[in-house]
């Protein structure tokens, strides 16, 4: 099969699809990779070490012309449309749910779609969970960045210091996002609160960090009341293919501290916030109602090494799978990589997708090639 890796487009995303070692991997199992020049560059991996692991270098037109599968890290975007094939396949963040124009395109298209997302083998999201874990440990450390007066915020140094209380954080969900994101509130001292449904996960955290992060269960009222006196307030919700659901509703910013940090991980799923709208690395928040907005949508992207490292070594055996398969094969047979295909053949084949979206479900099963 040839596989395609194009150089993101996506502003201020360094990440890149495969890494050379990828590639040797990938060439041994006699594939032909094509990669676009400078694709790797800002992750430490330029060209030379590409060509050394047998890569081809070639311009991005050449790619999408060639290419059976393209591997990326996000979603495509509007500048990218006219240089997809019909019925040709992508592997790669897609997030669909808050993106319908896209949705439309992958339809229209008949693009098989693979959403790294989606993916999902023994109840986990294996290739969510790197970039999860990243962004979790992330989020406090822009909090406790954008409390500095110079940024508008409270003025509140998170760790605080002998004889002054730290900064407070709430957490909403207690998944990767928000497991990571209490790691690092703990260690740097910051008064920790996560809120989550479903006890067994609240009882996991109790135990992981010996009690030194409070929980509680989740309901409008109770985030309503811990959110007055929190400094950051990070969003960790997920529901895996579906928009996320609003938990911070505009009338509770005006309840909140000023100089309050919201940091949205959840935003490229729609955010948790009513008020969360994506941003960019390069001017990365917005203020409404006095309370500072962190909602970069590719947070991970900030530091495009480890996070390349950290996706393509969970990526490559699924990558592996549906190359030397073959996608038709792989679809069918494979649940893990079938839980991963969100379009295909011109219908939404994830039914939390098309149901998040109100667009007519497929299955798989009822389709013809």
């Amino acid at each position: 099969m040839i596989i395609g890796v194009p150089k993101e487009i996506k502003k201020e995303e360094y990440r890149v699809g495969i890494i050379p070692a990828g590639i040797n991997e990938l060439k041994r199992d006699g594939h032909t990779v094509l990669v676009e020049s400078g694709a790797g560059a800002s992750s430490g991996f330029p060209d030379d070490e590409y060509l050394d692991a047998d890569a081809d270098i070639v311009s991005k037109q050449t790619i999408f012309s060639k290419a059976d599968l393209i591997v990326k890290v996000k979603e495509p975007l509007p500048p990218e449309y006219n240089l997809f094939r019909e019925k040709q396949a992508i592997f790669t963040y897609l997030h669909l749910a808050p993106n319908r124009k896209l949705t439309e395109f992958l339809l229209n298209k008949k693009i098989t779609a693979f959403g790294y997302e989606t993916l999902q083998q023994g109840g986990s999201l294996p290739l969510l969970t790197p970039m999860s874990e990243i962004a979790g440990r992330m989020a406090p450390v822009m909090g406790a960045y954008y409390l500095q007066l110079i940024h508008g915020g409270t003025g509140v140094l998170a760790t605080g210091t002998t004889g002054v209380k730290p900064a407070k954080a709430l957490i909403l969900g207690a998944g990767v996002v928000g497991t990571n994101s209490a790691r690092v509130c703990i260690g740097l001292g910051i008064d920790t609160v996560v809120i989550s449904k479903g006890p067994e996960k609240l009882q996991r955290l109790d135990e992981l960090f010996m009690g030194r992060v409070k929980t509680l269960p989740v309901s409008m009222n109770t985030i309503e009341e811990e959110i007055q006196d929190s400094d950051i307030v990070i969003g960790a919700v997920l529901v895996p293919g579906a928009r996320t659901p609003i938990l911070i509703t505009k009338p509770m910013l005006k309840t909140m501290k000023k100089g309050a940090v919201i940091i949205d991980v959840a935003v490229d799923q729609g955010g948790c916030a009513a008020t969360s709208v994506p941003t960019t690395h390069d001017n990365p928040v917005y203020t409404v109602d006095g309370v500072i907005h962190y909602t970069v949508a590719n947070m991970p992207g900030a530091y495009p090494r480890t996070s390349t490292l950290a996706l393509t070594n969970a990526t490559l055996p699924y990558i592996k799978a549906i190359v030397n398969s073959g996608i038709e094969k792989v679809i069918r047979e494979d649940s893990a990589i079938r839980s991963a295909l969100n379009t295909y053949a011109g219908a939404v084949i994830n039914k939390i997708v098309a149901d998040s979206m109100e667009i007519a479900f497929k299955d798989l099963d009822n389709i013809t090639p």
